[in-house]
């Protein structure tokens, strides 16, 4: 709390209530049926208790970053959302949303129907082998920064800046909006 005032009280510690915390997702799919994947996972989302959209990107098609050769292309969107829960409790959803699609966890990389990754969940950070946030290598992802800087450019991957910065330094190739698909948001 930062209130000037010395008596003041945090009525949120008090009532037992979490405050509100940003968090984004970056959604990705490059097989099947691509863009009925990621509605899918959006529908998914917004069902997940304590979790309220906020905004969803445009969605972009992508060349795979680090895949197998003669990989198909990715679409992609980011998801930002808010929520009072703990990032553990986000990853397991997002988790469960990929199974719920066919997701087969083999080689890194590989073509998959559905990627759910967190990207940030308020300033919260973890280094645990399967929760890492803010995610590694967002602020290198074009895939990532362009539709998130598209619905929140303001925003900031702690540690690293505000996504305006971040997606100067990276290259669009291969990072197309795709206007011609749409995503159901409401």
């Amino acid at each position: 709390m930062s209130s000037p005032n010395p008596y003041a009280i945090d009525a949120d510690t008090l009532s037992g209530m979490k405050p509100l915390r940003k968090v984004v997702y970056s959604l990705g799919s490059n097989l099947g049926d691509r863009l009925n994947n990621l509605q899918g996972a959006i529908d998914a989302l917004r069902d997940t208790p304590d979790v309220i959209i906020v905004d969803v990107s445009s969605v972009y098609e992508t060349v795979p970053v680090g895949a197998p050769e003669d990989s198909p292309d990715f679409l992609n969107l980011v998801v930002v959302a808010e929520t009072t829960q703990e990032p553990r409790t986000l990853l397991e959803r997002a988790l469960a949303v990929e199974d719920a699609f066919g997701r087969e966890r083999g080689e890194r990389w590989s073509p998959r129907t559905l990627d759910v990754d967190l990207i940030m969940v308020g300033d919260a950070t973890s280094d645990d082998e399967d929760l890492r946030l803010p995610h590694p290598l967002a602020h290198e992802r074009a895939f990532v920064l362009i539709p998130w800087a598209e619905i929140d450019a303001r925003g900031e991957l702690p540690g690293r800046g505000t996504v305006a910065d971040l997606v100067d330094d990276v290259s669009a190739d291969g990072v197309v909006r795709r206007d011609d698909l749409l995503i159901e948001t409401a």
